[in-house]
């Protein structure tokens, strides 16, 4: 026992030493790195994230020795596997491999990894100890759960970042390739790794799509209409009609600003704001403005207020109509609540229904972001943005890859570096990568009062130009579609803040993520969607009962806005109202790139 004692108090002495030069090391990191002007506060606080997250490893390595050697020897068992297949292999013996990939892991699925054996034994042995390092973490003892879910990350980055993949000399399918083109695919990885540094010179992301193939306004964002109205924050866009009569009440859209908002208008045919119009809708929809340091005192007020209160003054204006229908999308649906609860609060009555679309209202639980969601990462985001006057939504974008970092960042570093071959051209991987920035008063209240304190479910917790707000007291009809493999707007999560909503609320269900969920015209017949009324207090409890339709929700929330669209009227077209035409859509706002925002 005593010699247990000692072991003990030597390994707490060690771990102590350890720690405390280590962050010294990463308090002198850090200063240089600011220093020189090489990295923001912003990536240093994340560099400094990730070393608290590996530090913390070390430390449990010296003090829980024997918690290592049990992982140690689940490792030997499994290299035994692996020496067992090698062997068979050898043999000309066919065998199960030791460690298959997952079936969504695509890294891995060419010919060449499991057709050449030191190939195929090198990227089990991946597998292997990767698995075991991301096993010892998640059973890591003593960790609060965002602290454990932090490490969880950086480990599953870490890991992916030495993947055998990302390397020419470990990736048989490159090296295939090197070979038969004579070398010219790492001529052509070169220049195309020039052309995205140059693109992004002090935030690199890597290379998406052909950007070359896509251009806003020609074939992106092409659903006619015009620019009716405009001010600071954004432009309003009414569209022109392409039905002889249209619902008496004007739809209004509000989209997210962390995104530019013609991923509801991409292509004709997956067109969410073209196939509205073709519905008999009046659509409206707010374009934001890219902003830079000349708006960094922009704050959630003004947004709500030059936002969707200036936009439905001039959607009335536009049509006469004093009534109108609304939606929001992620953020834009947040903000949309923010709005319905300050009128409330002010006795006015201009929206009949409101729909959110994969909108978080209960932060409780944030999705995958949520482990960049604590006050040291936020502090650090402040700092770069109290320097800049923005955050340089390049940089979040960045943040957000990580999140699918095999799918979104190294799976185009081998193909476009390694193999050489240009990005195909896909439009929603250009809208994905023309990013915008955000001002830094708005996003440091959106980070610390949503996401960190989670105050906007908190009745009169939260005060917008003069008024506390209450979500429970909005009585306004709702529509809420979440998407069931939504990882940054969590479906359960969203239920919740469906819950905090008053009046009548409708919960839908669609399959897939964040965006495809959303953007799923009916021609594709793909996904489900689920509808269970009313609301029960658990979510699961709500699936578990829901009733299941194929195809896509489009046609069944046009059933539901049927009975707040009003009777039918003559077609508006823009510039007939009290608003004149500025410009045609897609207007010059959605055309500024962050980088141009920024200078």
């Amino acid at each position: 026992m005593l010699g247990l004692d000692k072991l003990g108090k030597t390994a707490n002495r060690l771990a102590s030493t350890f720690e405390t030069k280590v962050r010294e090391g990463q308090q002198h990191l850090e200063k240089l790195l600011g220093d020189t002007g090489v990295m923001d506060y912003a990536k240093s606080s994340t560099l400094s994230e990730m070393s608290d997250a590996y530090r913390t490893m070390a430390k449990d390595l010296l003090l829980h020795p024997w918690r290592l050697a049990g992982a140690e020897l689940e490792l030997a068992r499994k290299y035994a596997d692996l020496g067992s297949y090698t062997v068979a292999r050898l043999n000309g013996i066919d065998k199960e491999p030791a460690a298959p990939a997952d079936s969504d892991d695509r890294r891995f699925r060419a010919e060449e990894w499991h057709r050449h054996l030191p190939f195929d034994v090198l990227h089990q042995a991946y597998l292997i100890n990767s698995r075991a390092f991301l096993d010892w973490v998640e059973n890591m003892e003593g960790i609060p759960p965002a602290g454990h879910e932090q490490m969880l990350f950086y480990a599953r980055q870490l890991t992916s970042a030495l993947a055998p993949s990302n390397f020419l000399a470990t990736n048989p399918e490159a090296l295939k390739i090197t070979w038969e083109r004579k070398g010219m695919n790492l001529v052509d990885g070169g220049k195309q790794f020039i052309d995205d540094f140059r693109q992004n010179p002090k935030l690199f992301n890597v290379g998406m799509t052909d950007r070359s193939a896509f251009e806003v306004g020609r074939n992106l964002a092409t659903t006619p209409g015009k620019v009716v109205f405009q001010n600071d924050l954004m432009q309003l866009i009414q569209y022109t009609p392409t039905t002889d009569t249209v619902c008496k009440r004007p739809l209004l859209i509000v989209p997210p600003w962390i995104n530019k908002y013609y991923i509801l208008d991409l292509s004709p045919k997956n067109s969410f704001i073209q196939w509205l119009v073709s519905q008999g809708q009046t659509v409206f929809i707010i374009s934001w403005r890219n902003p830079g340091p000349e708006l960094r005192d922009k704050g959630w007020d003004d947004y709500m207020a030059e936002g969707p209160l200036a936009a439905m003054e001039a959607v009335t204006a536009a049509t006469g109509e004093e009534q109108m229908n609304l939606i929001g999308y992620c953020i834009g649906g947040t903000l949309l609540a923010s709005a319905l609860a300050w009128l409330k609060k002010k006795g006015r009555d201009p929206v009949v229904s409101a729909t959110y679309l994969a909108s978080l209202l209960d932060f409780s639980d944030p999705g995958g972001i949520g482990v960049f969601i604590n006050e040291h990462s936020i502090r650090g985001i402040e700092r770069a943005m109290n320097k800049k006057g923005y955050l340089d939504g390049r940089a979040m974008a960045f943040t957000f890859n990580l999140l699918r970092e095999n799918d979104l960042f190294w799976s185009f570093w081998t193909n476009s570096y390694l193999k050489g071959q240009k990005p195909t051209a896909f439009d929603l991987l250009y809208w994905n990568t023309d990013s915008t920035n955000l001002p830094a008063k708005m996003h440091s209240f959106y980070l610390r009062e949503m996401y960190l304190n989670n105050r906007l479910v908190q009745p009169d917790a939260l005060t917008f130009a003069g008024e506390t707000i209450n979500l429970g007291e909005i009585e306004v009809p709702s529509f809420f579609l979440s998407a069931r493999q939504d990882h940054i707007a969590k479906w359960k999560s969203t239920y919740k803040g469906a819950l905090a909503h008053g009046g009548n609320v409708h919960f839908v269900l669609s399959g897939s993520g964040h965006i495809a969920g959303v953007i799923n015209p009916p021609y594709k017949e793909k996904y489900s969607y689920w509808t269970n009324d009313p609301m029960k207090p658990d979510a699961d409890k709500w699936l578990a009962s829901a009733d299941e339709h194929h195809g896509s929700w489009w046609p069944h929330w046009l059933e539901w806005i049927q009975q707040y669209a009003g009777e039918q009227v003559a077609a508006r077209t823009p510039g007939d109202g009290k608003l004149a035409v500025i410009e045609d859509a897609p207007g010059s706002y959605v055309l500024v790139k962050a980088k141009e925002a920024a200078e």
